[in-house]
């Protein structure tokens, strides 16, 4: 299909019949491709009209809509998400994993609903995250995760992107609100790790993992590309119709256009329950994406009432999970891996062998008293199952199998990337490089000393610290302020503009305030709260650094924890030499002495729900000019509480302890602003 340029000189009702033309279109094929599983035009004229449609919308702004198919690949990135209270709660499913337990479970139904005749709708249990869905007038409202089942994260520019829901609908419900799983298929997430792998990132330990991340990330742009997709399974409310039977509400989902369990059947015995569920132990890895079991709920919605739930899970529903698959192969090495936190995990390397499907060559042991407490030694034989069907783990060594001479490993003394002495930190199971400048957690301490809350370095987001890594341009946070223009121009993506922009935007944050370079440079379990408090009592990261246990856990609120984390840190050379790298190159932190004066002097106050006019940062620096103290939760200490919108657990227990509760316009009014 050529490209054209939108025609300016058309009469506008033309371009708006064009326009929705096009839209209704796309969103056919869209259905045919995602929902169908079928095609009838090829992806390039799929895209050739979707060009279209983005130029057409572009020349003309007034015929906007928030249905379009373009409005797909996500907006500008957001500040956080809001608080959903569901309605009914998400609740849990109880599992079960043999015929026995299921056989029990029919027989309680029976007994609670006094007969024996009950039918069940049976379906695959997605391996996915689970979501709520809210459509006002046919058109999608909000899309929520199921978060602790009461309250969850509003993600509704996320779920725009999941390319199988409709963003309209016909609009027969003023509201529909209905359940589901978002979920990544096996061919897009192999893609991904793919990608990831060639890129030299860290990989999706499986598709679930990869779904529920991509649902929490702030930029739905960075969501689109995950590919989502979705299944629906429960209709909650369709106006006031009321739907008796799980079976009548898949017609209502499927006559709507949603994308529904392809394998769903009735059951009226428990014979036949036991025979769907065991065609699909070995099915199941035929299926395009992961499931983990079934679930068997009871057909009328009557008596799923009258069942009625636990605290957590209805009576009325069964999830029943496959046992994991075995194999046996044998054990040809254990490598250490260096995560980003600094974890150096051991990895057992074996003889290729296939497990669910998919052939898996390594397996992570977790860590050193994982690997002890299993005994897992170079030449064992051992059988490996894939731990819910997706992560592989040595289930159990075959110690009657086990070679002569073969040794026990010991966890590593030195870091086998960098070959700086690892440490234990009391409480912890984990053993840790604790060097900064490990070429294995450098870039996430790039990242973390470039972000907003940290040093606020615009343009240094994941794409381009990868880029200045691989072209040894930079080797550690400090290494930034020796980043050129010259140094950048060339590569891909940096003209002379770009080039100097960033570098402009690293020099000038040379005067951070302190606590916002303590909190960058990366102590452990020092955040933003610690780093103010410890910037406040040394007034110098000189001082700091010299300071003793006894002095560290004399500052208010620092535990013993954190001060073995702060002697740690600098106890490493590695990290000394950053910072006096970072002292040489002209970064000079700027201590701002905490107020002694002001009209919350003295007082401790929480702030809960969503605010109109500040983040959650603004405010509580706005608290603390004032003299106040900022906290995260309601006690007999507080002194009062600011109360934005869907505020929760903490305004109801500050009322029950008579501690005063405002609005956010009350407390503006009270210090003046």
């Amino acid at each position: 299909m050529p490209r054209r340029e939108p025609d300016r000189k058309k009469p506008e009702k033309t371009i708006e019949n064009e326009i929705e033309a096009l839209r209704r279109e796309l969103i056919r094929h869209e259905r045919l491709y995602y929902v169908d599983h079928e095609s009838e035009i090829s992806d390039y004229d799929f895209d050739q009209m979707m060009k279209r449609l983005e130029e057409l919308e572009r020349a003309h702004p007034q015929f906007a809509s928030t249905t379009s198919p373009t409005s797909r690949v996500g907006g500008a990135p957001v500040e956080g998400f809001q608080s959903v209270l569901h309605d009914p709660p998400m609740m849990s499913i109880d599992n079960i994993y043999t015929f026995e337990d299921l056989g029990e479970w029919h027989e309680r139904v029976q007994r609670a609903a006094g007969t024996t005749t009950v039918e069940y709708e049976v379906e695959l249990k997605i391996d996915g995250v689970s979501i709520d869905l809210l459509y006002h007038k046919g058109k999608l409202a909000r899309g929520a995760t199921r978060g602790d089942g009461l309250r969850g994260d509003d993600v509704t520019s996320n779920v725009r992107t999941v390319r199988s829901l409709p963003l309209e609908i016909e609009p027969r419900y003023d509201v529909l609100q209905i359940r589901g799983e978002i979920y990544i298929d096996k061919r897009d997430f192999v893609a991904m790790n793919q990608m990831k792998e060639d890129e030299g990132l860290a990989m999706f330990a499986n598709p679930r993992n990869a779904a529920a991340g991509a649902l929490r990330l702030l930029d739905s742009r960075l969501s689109a590309a995950r590919r989502l997709s979705a299944l629906v399974y429960q209709v909650v409310r369709a106006g006031e119709m009321r739907i008796a039977t799980q079976s009548a509400g898949y017609e209502i989902l499927e006559d709507l256009g949603f994308p529904v369990n392809p394998k769903r059947v009735l059951c009226s015995d428990l014979e036949s329950l036991q025979e769907f569920i065991g065609g699909f132990r070995e099915k199941r890895h035929d299926l395009p994406f992961e499931i983990d079991g079934m679930v068997v709920k009871v057909n009328r919605r009557d008596l799923q009432l009258e069942l009625g739930s636990t605290s957590k899970a209805p009576r009325w529903a069964i999830a029943f999970k496959y046992p994991p698959e075995a194999a046996r192969t044998v054990v040809r090495g254990i490598t250490a891996q260096v995560g980003r936190s600094g974890a150096v995990t051991p990895v057992a390397e074996f003889d290729p062998v296939t497990v669910g499907g998919s052939t898996i060559r390594r397996a992570t042991l977790h860590n050193y008293e994982e690997l002890a407490r299993k005994d897992v030694r170079v030449g064992d034989a051992v059988l490996v199952e894939k731990g819910g069907d997706v992560i592989p783990k040595v289930a159990e060594v075959l110690l009657s199998e086990r070679p002569e001479g073969a040794t026990p490993v010991t966890p590593p003394e030195r870091c086998p990337v960098c070959d700086e002495p690892v440490h234990r930190f009391e409480e912890e199971v984990a053993v840790r490089c604790v060097n900064g400048g490990c070429p294995a957690i450098v870039r996430q301490s790039i990242l973390h000393f470039a972000s907003r809350r940290a040093m606020d370095i615009e343009g240094l987001g994941e794409k381009v610290v990868d880029l200045l890594i691989e072209k040894n341009l930079v080797h550690d946070f400090s290494s930034l302020y020796e980043l050129r223009g010259e140094d950048l121009i060339g590569l891909p993506g940096f003209a002379e503009k770009k080039s100097s922009a960033l570098v402009e935007q690293i020099q000038g944050a040379r005067t951070p305030e302190l606590s916002r370079l303590i909190y960058a440079i990366g102590i452990r379990f020092v955040g933003e709260r610690s780093a103010r408090l410890l910037a406040d009592q040394f007034g110098s990261m000189e001082r700091l650094a010299s300071a003793s246990f006894d002095e560290l856990v004399e500052v208010p609120e620092i535990g013993p924890k954190v001060a073995d984390a702060v002697l740690f840190f600098f106890s490493v050379s590695g990290n000394r030499q950053m910072l006096d790298r970072l002292r040489s190159l002209g970064v000079q932190p700027v201590h701002v002495a905490p107020v002694e004066s002001g009209q919350l002097l003295g007082q401790t106050i929480v702030v809960t729900g969503s605010l109109e006019r500040f983040t959650r940062d603004e405010i509580h620096n706005l608290i603390e000019r004032e003299g106040g103290k900022p906290s995260g939760s309601v006690s007999s200490r507080t002194s009062f509480v600011i109360a934005g919108s869907e505020a929760g657990t903490k305004r109801d227990k500050a009322v029950k302890l008579g501690i005063p509760v405002m609005t956010e316009e009350e407390f503006l009014a009270m210090i003046g602003e």
